[in-house]
């Protein structure tokens, strides 16, 4: 759940015509998505921390997460 968390953090996330913007993290239901769709979608949430100013505060979560609360490419 630290993406979920990570997700919340971003600001002006809004609905739009198609679904949220910035889309959310895959997880619950869509966490069989394929490891490189997770980190696409983990690099767009990067982006929109940058270009909306929370970057910083982002990093420093991330940086703070344990190594337990990372997926690895190729972990069940």
């Amino acid at each position: 759940m630290a993406w979920a968390r990570l997700y919340e953090m971003l600001p002006d996330r809004r609905y739009v015509v198609d679904g949220w913007e910035p889309a959310p993290p895959l997880i619950l239901s869509a966490w069989d998505t394929p490891g490189l769709f997770k980190l696409v979608r983990l690099e767009e949430h990067l982006e929109w921390a940058y270009t909306h100013g929370c970057l910083d505060q982002v990093d420093a979560y991330l940086r703070g997460l344990q190594e337990s609360d990372w997926h690895h490419v190729g972990d069940w």
